[in-house]
Formats: C-alpha cells, structure tokens, sequence
C-alpha cells in the first residue's frame, strides 16, 4: 500500500507487485466468436484486442502499467470511435412492421456522428451473460446533429433481438464505429441503380438524400425495393417523399403480395409481384436514363442472387458495389 495525496487529503491506495499472476490479471481476454458482428470491420474487435494485447506484452516486458492506460481515440463529433464503445440514450422508438422498429438515438448539443455515406456501427448487446455484436447502418441524413435514427428487424429467435426487445425509453444503448462507406463524389456516376432487400434499405437512403439535398449533384438514381408485402415496405412517406425528385425514382418487388389491385393506385405503375430474377432486373436497367453503378445490400442470398443476375446480363465486377 501507499498513500496518495489528492485535493489536501491523503488516500491509502492498494498497489500490485510485479508477480506473474499480477500481470496475468491485467491480460486482455481474447474476444468470444459471439463479440464479432462479422461485417468485416476495421478494426474488428479481434484487432482491437490484438493492438491491446501487444499494449499489455510491452508494459509487462518494460514493468510499467502505466502503459496500459494510454489514451485511446477519440471523434471530436460525438466521441464515437472504432475502438470502443460510447453509450448513446434512446429517445423515440416507431413501430414500423410487425417486426422492425426505428430507433432515435441522442447526441450531445448539435453534434453529428461524422459518417461518411453508406458507413455502419456496431452495437453491443448482453444476453444471458454472453457479449454480442452486430452492425447497423444509420438511415438519417450524415450531416444530421444532435440524433440518429436505426432500423432493426427483430428476429424470434436472434440473441441480438432479445437484447434489443428489452430497451427502454432513456436507457443508454453502447455503439462503436464508423467502419465501411461508400466512396461518392457529387456527379460521379450517371445514374445509380440501387438494389435493396429489407432493412438492406438503409445505406441507400442517406446517399438518396445527400443527391437531393444538393443542387448541384444531378445524378440519376433507381431505387429497387425488394419486400415481402406492401406492410412491410420501410420508410414508405420519406420514399414517396424522395420518388417527387426530378432523377429519383423507386420500383418495388413484393414477393408475398398476389394482386396489384390490393396496393394504393400511386404504387401500382411501379410494383412487380413476385421474386426479383434476371429477367426482371435486366428489364429494369434497360430503362436507365444513363450508364448504371450497381449498389447492392441485402441478406446474403439475395447478394449472391444479384451478383449472379449482374454478370449474367454482362455488368463487370467494378460495375457494382456491396456493402
């Protein structure tokens, strides 16, 4: 022990000595499988834990614990880094289908999360003790302040949803990032053809609106909305709202749906029922007002899916881009 003298007052504070068990305490732990949202982040967590790792190997190798407490990153906008994890309040939540529910997440005074176009964050969740990750993609505006809005779908089954069930209004919720994004630049692609399956609808309208908020960018867009129902179509007033735009415009594909005489008529001229298959998407891109950019985002079945329509109907690898 030793005392410390803080603020005029002495302190008796318990010191460790350099035993191996001492350090072996102060060994970071090697991430569970579970902790890794596997969206091929960088860093992922299994960096972060290699780069603290080698931290901790250096201070017990020069027996200075100091070197454990170096000060990590920071984002100066709202303090959202990639190597860790920054808690953010809940303050609205709207039930948009059955299962998916937009979230409002604050942030202090008129600050903004600093992303750039098409990047996600990753969420942390505890159930039942065990520590699991996932990746998101805010759908607001990147220049929004003071807030952020995230679409989730909530699976019966997914350990993440169960988490996600149990929010409150007020509680804070712990996010780290920015990872990804889309390369863009104002009028860099004629036209961009937008292929987006469920909640893989969310990195394409933060673009959508960074086209129409400025003036100056006249790039065409397309928008391919793929759901199961017209129920289950996300953001139906901000897609309406964006389709009012001179070079924006959406098509949906509703695979559950049987008769285009149930839908609103504004829906009608621009819905197909049914599966998006090759024949489809080739007859959708033959109407492209110019050379098409394909962006893709979806489950992983519908990636591969479009991957293969693409090529079929003769787009190269740099024609398109995942997220």
């Amino acid at each position: 022990m030793r005392l410390w003298l803080h603020a005029g007052k002495y302190f008796i504070v318990q010191t460790m000595d350099d035993s191996e068990d001492d350090w072996q305490s102060l060994k970071p732990q090697e991430p569970l499988s579970s902790q890794c949202c596997g969206s091929g982040c960088k860093p992922c967590i299994y960096d972060v834990y290699q780069k603290e790792l080698e931290q901790w190997e250096e201070a017990k190798a020069k027996k200075d614990r100091s070197l454990l407490t170096k000060k990590k990153p920071q984002c100066k906008n709202s303090q959202l880094a990639p190597e860790i994890f920054t808690a953010f309040i809940i303050s609205s939540v709207d039930q948009l289908t059955e299962d998916t529910y937009q979230y409002k997440f604050e942030l202090p005074g008129s600050s903004s999360l600093g992303l750039s176009l098409g990047q996600h964050i990753v969420l942390r969740g505890l159930v039942n003790g065990l520590e699991i990750q996932r990746a998101y993609t805010p759908i607001t505006p990147v220049d929004a302040e003071g807030y952020f809005d995230v679409l989730i779908k909530c699976y019966e089954s997914g350990l993440m949803s169960q988490y996600v069930k149990s929010w409150k209004l007020g509680e804070a919720v712990f996010w780290r990032g920015p990872f990804g994004g889309f390369p863009y630049r104002p009028n860099q692609y004629g036209e961009l053809f937008m292929l987006a399956s469920g909640t893989g609808l969310a990195p394409m309208l933060p673009i959508i609106q960074h086209i129409t908020e400025n003036e100056n960018d006249e790039t065409f867009v397309t928008l391919v909305g793929c759901f199961r129902t017209f129920g289950n179509i996300y953001m139906k007033p901000l897609l309406q709202d964006q389709s009012q735009f001179w070079n924006i415009r959406t098509f949906y594909v509703l695979s559950q749906e049987h008769s285009l005489e149930n839908l609103p008529w504004s829906y009608q001229k621009n819905t197909h029922l049914g599966r998006i298959n090759e024949n489809m998407l080739r007859s959708m891109m033959n109407t492209c007002r110019r050379q098409p950019f394909v962006l893709i985002c979806g489950s992983v079945a519908f990636t591969d899916d479009m991957e293969r329509y693409l090529k079929a109907i003769g787009l190269q690898k740099d024609s398109y881009f995942v997220f």
